[in-house]
Formats: structure tokens, sequence, C-alpha cells
């Protein structure tokens, strides 16, 4: 089991069990967001006039062409590190299907995010089994341990974070400036 795993679920019962964030004042997730859901929203149409839509079409394709660049740009990084080669059409047809479909749900548009990539590299993934994997992962978390996870510490999740972040690196490339 990948250790970020571990120190979240680890930070998130230590924190329930003593009532560290009631007692100490401790940022959890479920403090600083408010209770997590414990279903799926079901579908619904956005209802907009003409006039909204045409107001946020401009907005829209500003974010969909950035959350392009975003998402090619992690795949290349992760072809990097697993030395592979992705298919940019595909990831790019996958993510707009996706952000479309999620509208329905009162959803955010969201796009391939290199640290989440990094962590699920990191921790042994090579394939894109991965990444479902990690979305049932994350859907089974919202499901069945939605009260616990509320009690994660957002201290925990820095850490986390800032661990993916300094493994991210490529350190030993800067070897090489001094020789230049």
């Amino acid at each position: 089991m990948p250790a970020s795993i571990v120190v979240i679920l680890l930070g998130a019962v230590v924190t329930a069990v003593f009532h560290l964030g009631e007692r100490f004042g401790i940022a959890t997730l479920g403090s600083q967001f408010g209770a997590m859901p414990r279903n799926l929203p079901g579908p619904h149409i956005p209802v907009l006039s003409w006039e909204q839509w045409q107001a946020l079409l401009p907005a829209g394709m500003t974010v969909a062409v950035l959350g392009a660049i975003e998402s090619l740009l992690c795949a290349v990084v992760a072809d990097g590190m697993i030395d592979d080669r992705h298919d940019s059409n595909q990831e790019l047809m996958g993510q707009g299907i996706a952000n479309i479909a999620c509208a329905f749900f009162g959803g955010m548009p969201a796009t391939g995010v290199i640290a989440r990539t990094a962590t699920n590299v990191r921790s042994g993934a090579r394939t894109p089994v991965a990444g479902i994997i990690h979305s049932l992962t994350l859907l089974l978390v919202l499901l069945l341990a939605a009260p616990l996870a509320g009690h994660i510490p957002l201290a925990a999740l820095s850490a986390v974070l800032v661990v993916v972040a300094l493994r991210m690196g490529e350190w030993h490339h800067f070897k090489r400036l001094r020789r230049w």
C-alpha cells in the first residue's frame, strides 16, 4: 500500500478517535469544507438563458483549451516517467466527453493533473487501468468512508503534496548545471 494512503488513513483515524479537530482546532476536510456527501448527485440539465450561454462561451472555451494543454503536458511528463507514448486524440476525447458529462451532475471541468499522475507512477502504475482504479477508489471513499474522510487533517494532505512535489523534481539534472 502506498505510504501516502497510509499517512492519510492514519491521520484521519487518529483525528477522529481522539477528537483532535474539536479539541485543538486542527483543520480537517470536514471543518474546512463541510460534511462530505454520501451519495452521487442526480442528473439535471442546466437551465440558462441564451444571453447566459453567450456570456459563458468565451470563458468555457478558455477553460477547455487550458485544460487540454494541461492534460497533454501531464501525459507527456507521465510518458517520460514510464518510457511510453500516449495517444493525444484519445486523451483529449476522453477528457472532453467526461467534462461534458460531468456538467449534467453539477461537476466542474477536470484535467489530467501531474501531481496525481506522478503519485500513481511512483506507486507503480504503468497503464490507464491505474487511473480507473484511482477514480473508483475515490468513488468508494465518497460512498463508504465519507464520515471518516471528513476527519482527514489538512496537514496530512499538505505533507503528502509536499512529498509528491519533491519526488516530481528530477533532481539528478541539477548535477549537470555545475558543469556549465
